[in-house]
């Protein structure tokens, strides 16, 4: 017989099909390249900056388009209509005008208390993670004393000793009250990062420690600092209107928490008055969604198994879907 030659189209043609893909292979399998490696693909982030933006917006630009919120001059709990779009309140306040400066109220209650939090906590966090020894100890025993003290009502008994409360005031509260959980987070990160070898290269070549941590050790921490950082935002905001609903917020400026205390003083739930009491819940509500929906994205920038696990479910379904086909 003599041999035949085969050629390699031929070969290519008689070559055995592979066999369906496993449900181990298709779940293992790397992702795509290019998704979800910023914040910006997520829909969380969009969505959240789309509702963010939006509150601020609507508090830098509405108040040139409204009447001067304390004005008395209008005819009391009138409900929404063309002259008012929001209706008034007991005292014949515009609605609207009251809720966008209340807005700005409740934005600088939560970013300046936001702030003072998150320097707060690189101070008690990040120096004692990168100087360890009794530096550490002394730094992270602060830190525990003021984890175990609740903050609420610690800034219930501060607040009610100062009898006239200006926003900076009880932003300033809500700040050194809230700091202590992001330094704890922010201590581990940085013993983690201090062992790097490019930290230590850079103590080796004579790098002074402040430039170590604002070089090598602060990049690094970024996303983790930008999450902390909203989250103490949605904390002041929050905080900040149970105080005023309460009465022990800002008796000098209006917030969205103010309104809110002046709602249930004017009783008006029971006069039917929605109007009053439902704009600012839903702002609030609306600004902390928001700002919780880019805290998850940030989060899975963060932690890449939480970008990951979606796609991994789809692929473990598909590969299941396949299996059960090819059976």
């Amino acid at each position: 017989m003599s041999d035949t030659k085969l050629t390699p189209m031929q070969i290519v043609k008689e070559q055995p099909t592979s066999e369906p893909a496993t449900t181990v292979t298709l779940a293992t399998q790397k992702p795509r390249k290019g998704r979800g490696l910023l914040p910006t693909r997520s829909a969380k982030f969009v969505v959240g900056m789309v509702l963010v933006l939006s509150i601020v917006l609507f508090a830098i630009i509405a108040p040139f388009f409204t009447q001067n919120p304390r004005s008395t001059d209008n005819a009391a709990l009138q409900p929404p209509s063309a002259e008012h779009w929001l209706g008034t309140t007991k005292l014949g306040n515009d609605m609207l005008a009251q809720l966008a400066i209340g807005a700005q109220g409740s934005l600088l209650v939560g970013v300046v208390a936001g702030g003072i939090a998150i320097v707060l906590s690189l101070v008690f966090g990040v120096l004692a993670g990168y100087l360890g020894g009794w530096r550490e100890d002394a730094l992270a025993l602060l830190t525990n004393v003021m984890i175990v003290i609740p903050g609420l009502p610690l800034v219930m008994v501060i607040a009610s000793f100062v009898p006239q409360r200006s926003w900076q005031l009880v932003a300033f509260v809500l700040g050194i009250t809230s700091w202590a959980g992001a330094a704890y987070v922010l201590r581990l990160q940085t013993r983690s990062l201090r062992t790097r070898d490019y930290v230590y290269a850079s103590k080796v070549a004579g790098e002074r420690s402040f430039r170590v941590i604002l070089v090598e050790i602060m990049p690094n921490l970024l996303p983790l600092l930008t999450a902390q950082f909203l989250f103490a935002i949605i904390f002041a905001i929050l905080g900040e209107a149970g105080l005023s609903y309460l009465g022990l917020g800002p008796n000098s400026s209006i917030t969205w928490g103010s309104i809110l205390n002046d709602a249930q003083s004017g009783q008006a739930l029971g006069r039917g008055a929605w109007w009053w009491f439902v704009p600012p819940g839903v702002m609030i509500a609306v600004l902390g969604a928001g700002l919780a929906l880019i805290n998850f994205a940030i989060d899975e920038v963060i932690n890449p198994k939480l970008r990951n696990a979606p796609d991994a479910a789809r692929r473990v379904r598909k590969a299941a879907k396949t299996k059960g086909v090819a059976a």
